[in-house]
């Protein structure tokens, strides 16, 4: 098994750095946001040229350059929306007493931008690799696709840790669509699927030759689906797991100037002062 040490490494560093990645450019000043769709844009340009390349290419590196493509061009979806570029129609929270499919309705209209975005992606996707032997830019998408929208829908249902400290200042409205439970009827479903998917891609792996096209390609599809699946069970129990993601965040300290508490001491100082000059 020592063959699939690798790729397992490789794909658990570029999900956490790509991760953290979003994270710190969303929490950055609005006005970098351009700059930073820009760069996403052509990274995710370069991305689709690299995946059509590889899409024929059934060696050790056309796997690696495949699954990295697949990886990008799914962080482009991440960053058009969490940067607000691709969200929705809806732009507030629902109201108070909001619920059943009224609400539903208004968080599909939230992202409806992005749902249509990922679809469109998706079929881009499909365009370039269609008929190739190497798919492994296509499952990569797929997977994060599928295990994405299970999450966000397990969030709207409801689930203990939401981790909304994630979530940028301008995209607060949000947390009304988020739901605070122990646990809801769709979770073991996600996690009974991802896994017994999970369990394929692991027998693919265990099967093929060692070191062989097929063999990294499903060890990087399985190491990004376990870390799909522990997401999901993150999302339940207490695991402090956004602790890997915290350096990201210091990027919303930048430009905001003085903080509140700052502030409020800054005032009671010259208030103490002005006292004693009295």
């Amino acid at each position: 098994m020592a063959q699939f040490i690798l790729p397992t490494l490789f794909a658990l560093f570029l999900w956490w750095f790509s991760t953290g990645a979003i994270f710190f450019l969303d929490g950055l000043p609005q006005r970098t946001f351009k700059w930073s769709l820009l760069g996403a844009g052509l990274l995710t340009l370069a991305a689709f040229h690299f995946m059509r390349q590889s899409a024929q290419d059934v060696s050790l590196n056309g796997a690696y350059v495949a699954f990295a493509s697949g990886l990008l061009v799914w962080g482009w979806q991440e960053i058009s929306f969490y940067m607000g570029f691709l969200t929705g129609p809806r732009k507030h929270a629902c109201e108070e007493g909001c619920g059943g499919w009224r609400h539903f309705g208004h968080a599909l209209l939230v992202s409806l931008h992005h749902e249509l975005s990922i679809l469109v992606c998706g079929a881009a996707v499909v365009a370039v690799t269609w008929d190739a032997p190497n798919q492994l830019g296509l499952w990569t998408y797929l997977t994060l696709c599928c295990m994405h929208q299970s999450a966000r829908l397990n969030v709207f249902l409801g689930v203990r840790n939401l981790n909304a400290e994630f979530l940028p200042a301008h995209l607060g409205y949000l947390r009304s669509f988020m739901k605070q439970a122990p646990i809801n009827l769709l979770f073991p479903i996600s996690v009974t699927a991802g896994t017994a998917v999970l369990a394929w891609f692991v027998q693919r792996a265990a099967a093929a030759e060692p070191t062989s096209f097929e063999a990294v390609s499903f060890a990087f599809l399985s190491a990004l689906l376990a870390l799909a699946v522990l997401e999901h069970w993150v999302l339940i129990l207490p695991i402090p797991f956004q602790k890997l993601w915290n350096w990201s965040l210091k990027s919303r300290q930048f430009g905001r100037g003085v903080s509140n508490d700052g502030l409020e001491a800054a005032l009671a100082l010259v208030k103490s002062i002005s006292a004693r000059r009295t």
